[in-house]
């Protein structure tokens, strides 16, 4: 188990997309480009692996290369997380391993929700303290209940806080006031949240989170990074504008087109989106036009 120096997970990560050919394999060269242009921004790191990667659509062999190739471009000083979880809690722990070994400086672990009428408090407290007890790098809780339908309860957060190798959680919910309790819960840790959306970056920041996993980083990494600084000095009427700015082009990424909506977005704005791997499709010509009208309609674009 990992006691490493604490890392400080404060600031902006994008979850990075995986680039595709026309014929699904993944583009290297793309990757390549798409973290250059990144790395000119001031991204504290990268998320791999997070949903918008499509994790779940990758063999091990492209997951383990994935993280080599990210962490060889990364730039100095950038982190590199990288999402490793699976069903079972043994599964789980060879990915992390896995990631661990290719370079990954934070194993993030989403909730495992096949039998998601099982996954109790006690059985994820459970999968994720048998985790953190054999991962070689520190462990961030990862809870999206609208892909998985699983919620990470408020208390078993706060219990497997106090784990030394567990030192964050990314919550996607958007629940602020869920937020706010598991600040105010795990302040007697070292425990760091990260709000796992830009539509709620600034009140996820307002009541303790120290920074984002968001989406429309990897489409506009400088304004979702401009929130964040903007908050951090206090510039609030500033900070609540562009938020507001970032809701409809975030929540076009996200719940209303989903990965190829993020993919087809980010070709506007000079990076490599591409195709997404089957079984999900490209947008119809109604929902791209629908799509750009969410940026254009807030300014960007």
């Amino acid at each position: 188990m990992a006691t490493a120096a604490r890392i400080d997970l404060s600031g902006i990560y994008p979850p990075i997309v995986t680039p595709f050919n026309q014929d699904e394999s993944i583009a290297w060269d793309k990757l390549e480009s798409n973290i250059s242009k990144w790395n000119q921004h001031p991204l504290t790191g990268f998320l791999v692996h997070g949903s918008n990667g499509e994790f779940c659509y990758l063999n091990t062999k492209e997951r383990v290369d994935v993280i080599k190739k990210v962490k060889e471009n990364a730039g100095p000083g950038k982190l590199v997380l990288a999402g490793s979880g699976c069903e079972s809690t043994l599964e789980t722990i060879s990915m992390t391993q896995a990631m661990a070994d290719a370079g990954a400086d934070v194993a993030v672990v989403i909730t495992p929700c096949y039998f998601k009428g099982k996954m109790t408090g006690p059985v994820l407290e459970a999968h994720y303290t048998a985790v953190a007890d054999a991962s070689p790098i520190p462990v961030v809780l990862y809870s999206v209940p609208a892909n998985t339908t699983v919620d990470l309860p408020v208390e078993t957060v706060v219990r497997l806080a106090k784990h030394p190798n567990i030192i964050g959680m990314k919550e996607s919910g958007g629940d602020i006031t869920k937020i706010g309790s598991m600040v105010h819960l795990t302040k007697g840790e070292d425990f760091q949240l990260l709000a796992g959306s830009a539509s709620f970056l600034l009140p996820a920041l307002a009541v303790g989170a120290v920074g984002g996993i968001c989406a429309l980083a990897n489409v506009l990494p400088g304004p979702v990074c401009q929130l964040q600084k903007l908050c951090m000095e206090n510039k609030l009427e500033e900070a609540k504008e562009l938020q507001h700015r970032l809701i409809s082009p975030n929540s076009a990424v996200t719940k209303l087109f989903g990965v190829p909506g993020l993919k087809e977005s980010m070709a506007w704005f000079g990076y490599y989106g591409g195709p997404t791997r089957r079984p999900l499709v490209p947008l119809a010509a109604g929902e791209s036009k629908a799509l750009e009208n969410c940026f254009t309609s807030s300014g960007f674009k």
